[in-house]
């Protein structure tokens, strides 16, 4: 049976591990061509070996999204081989210290600044013209509920998610009326993630969900659709 996703291409980022990397996943198996990048290419590779496992096909790109140009030569590379962007999944980020506001160090928040909100930037901005021309895109990103809802010492990285939220939501507004284009924000919640383990390094990994959950829905949103600006939190 021909798979939801099939002649589709998706590219994620951050998909070395975590949301990002079950997600690849996912979308490989439900018939998608994936672009996976994150820094780290022996992980990428393992992402890769696990989607040609089960059938799928993927393609893996090893790149600081921080560096200089590294977009647009990605954007470029892929441009020359496919026509199209099916769905975009944003979901690289830093989360930085978590510190009081006071006691932020300016280099550090420019560096989360960097990945979670310009490297975002030009993602979408290197990657416009291939979503263009796909007819229905999707680009979905992930967020976190401090975004909206300040919570003490979490402030650098609100901010950053706060101001990602703002970024997407309005290129949504734009493209919405003028081509099929459409972007979620989603919240995935606790999730087992290493970020996760991080800022919560006294918590039991099995007390909140594996990231393949959040995968799912991330899925479902690339198969189905959803209405301009459409934002949820998974449980």
């Amino acid at each position: 049976m021909t798979k939801p996703l099939a002649n589709q291409l998706a590219l994620v980022t951050g998909a070395s591990r975590g949301i990002g990397a079950a997600t690849a996943i996912a979308l490989g198996a439900a018939g998608a061509h994936v672009v996976l990048t994150a820094r780290t290419a022996r992980d990428l590779e393992a992402v890769e070996e696990t989607i040609f496992a089960a059938g799928g096909s993927a393609t893996i790109a090893p790149l600081d999204l921080t560096q200089s140009d590294s977009i647009a030569r990605l954007a470029t590379a892929i441009g020359e081989r496919w026509q199209a962007l099916d769905v975009l999944v944003l979901n690289a980020a830093t989360l930085g210290s978590l510190a009081a506001v006071p006691a932020i160090d300016p280099k550090e928040l420019a560096q989360v600044l960097t990945l979670n909100v310009s490297a975002q930037a030009s993602l979408i901005a290197a990657f416009d013209p291939m979503l263009r021309r796909a007819p229905a895109a999707k680009v979905i990103g992930l967020t976190s509920s401090v975004a909206r809802n300040a919570r003490a010492y979490w402030g650098g990285y609100g901010a950053s998610k706060a101001a990602f939220e703002t970024l997407l939501g309005a290129y949504g507004d734009e493209t919405s009326e003028i081509s099929g284009i459409r972007t979620a924000i989603v919240d995935p919640g606790a999730t087992r993630t290493a970020m996760r383990a991080r800022a919560y390094p006294g918590e039991s990994p099995d007390s909140v969900k594996p990231p393949e959950v959040v995968a799912e829905r991330i899925v479902a949103l690339a198969i189905a659709g959803f209405q301009p600006g459409h934002r949820e939190r998974i449980g």
